[in-house]
């Protein structure tokens, strides 16, 4: 029976294999760099951010199945959301992986990534760019983040 592991396992297939947002923007004026040193996983986060508002997101990374995914899934959910709004996804996304309470209406399709949680060695990966978009959120310099 097709059930929710499936539903998971092909979900992460997908974008692993076609990526959405993997490229650099035009107009990007945010970026942040990640590195997970336990598998090689790295990724660039482009932010193109007009008047509080993602207007374009995008990234390049070299990475686990997981990581990329999460990648692909993470800029579909954040593009044209206010800084103030993306800032809310990362923390329902960053509760759901550490398996705390968390509101599935502000995740929509990041949610299918609560599957990762049972896997605790695969959580930075899919972790990794999330954190790199929180950065990226913040508008100061380049900045570098690390799951060490």
């Amino acid at each position: 029976m097709y059930d929710l592991h499936d539903l998971y396992q092909e979900v992460i297939m997908d974008h692993n294999r076609r990526p959405r947002n993997f490229r650099k923007p035009d107009g990007a004026n945010r970026q942040a760099e990640g590195f997970n040193p336990l598998c090689g996983d790295q990724i660039t986060l482009y932010l193109a951010v007009e008047d509080d508002m993602i207007a374009d997101v995008g990234f390049q990374a070299v990475g686990c199945a997981i990581s990329k995914a999460s990648a692909s899934i993470m800029t579909e959910s954040v593009k044209g959301l206010s800084v103030e709004d993306a800032e809310k996804v990362f923390e329902e996304f960053h509760s759901m992986i550490t398996q705390e309470d968390f509101d599935a209406d502000v995740l929509g399709d990041a949610e299918l990534l609560q599957g990762v949680s049972r896997y605790p060695a695969r959580i930075k990966c899919a972790a990794l760019s999330w954190h790199a978009l929180n950065s990226a959120l913040d508008d100061t310099e380049e900045k570098t983040v690390s799951t060490e």
